[in-house]
């Protein structure tokens, strides 16, 4: 019995310590989240004042397609304690931002375009994790736009670089890798976000070891 409820502590304290990241990664830059006895306490230093949050409210903020989340996020939004989201770009835009990506990488470098990714996919605030199907939607609509394009022609470079600022200015995670291959040597890179390759990590079966990943 003794064993039984400690099991459940420690559950609990998890769940718990869970929550209060997944609320953390939704908070402005000035605002700190502190855990309390009953909840959990806000500060917004930027404004010089203090929200309080239940215990309830702040385990909602774990379950990320929940109903009381966005009510909740709305209200941190009203709020100013956190920051709205972008809304997801059209296809049109997609093809728009995949062109415009490899026309740069062409003129400056891939090296060059890869400095830059802190200027074109800042760190925002909001950081959470994607859904597996706005990632997968993205990929799709990526990929096709690299194909039927003779522009891009397929270009692992311009897929990798799009998928990971659409997703960053967004405010969603995401990590841009750049592996090699030995033998024959071969350059290729990817973006990775809620388990998902843009475009795959292994074309046509072929492993790449990472030798730099990008995060923000």
């Amino acid at each position: 019995m003794t064993q039984d409820t400690g099991a459940t502590q420690h559950t609990g304290a998890t769940q718990e310590t869970d929550a209060l990241a997944a609320l953390t990664r939704i908070l402005s830059p000035h605002c700190r989240v502190t855990r309390l006895s009953g909840g959990a306490l806000i500060a917004d230093w930027r404004r010089t004042r203090f929200l309080g949050m239940t215990a309830a409210d702040v385990r909602t903020f774990a379950d990320q397609d929940s109903e009381e989340r966005a009510e909740l996020l709305t209200g941190l939004v009203r709020a100013g304690c956190a920051t709205a989201r972008r809304k997801a770009c059209t296809d049109a835009e997609v093809g728009l931002w995949l062109r415009g990506g490899h026309l740069l990488i062409r003129t400056l470098g891939f090296g060059r375009v890869l400095r830059l990714l802190p200027l074109l996919a800042p760190d925002y605030a909001r950081t959470d994790l994607p859904s597996p199907a706005d990632v997968a939607r993205l990929k799709r609509v990526v990929q096709a736009h690299g194909r039927s394009s003779w522009f891009v022609n397929d270009d692992c470079k311009a897929q990798a670089v799009t998928a990971f600022i659409l997703l960053r200015r967004r405010g969603f995670k995401a990590v841009l890798h750049v592996g090699v291959r030995e033998h024959p040597f071969a350059l290729h890179a990817w973006t990775t976000s809620a388990g998902l390759c843009i475009p795959d990590a292994d074309p046509r079966g072929h492993s790449f070891t990472p030798v730099l990943s990008i995060g923000g």
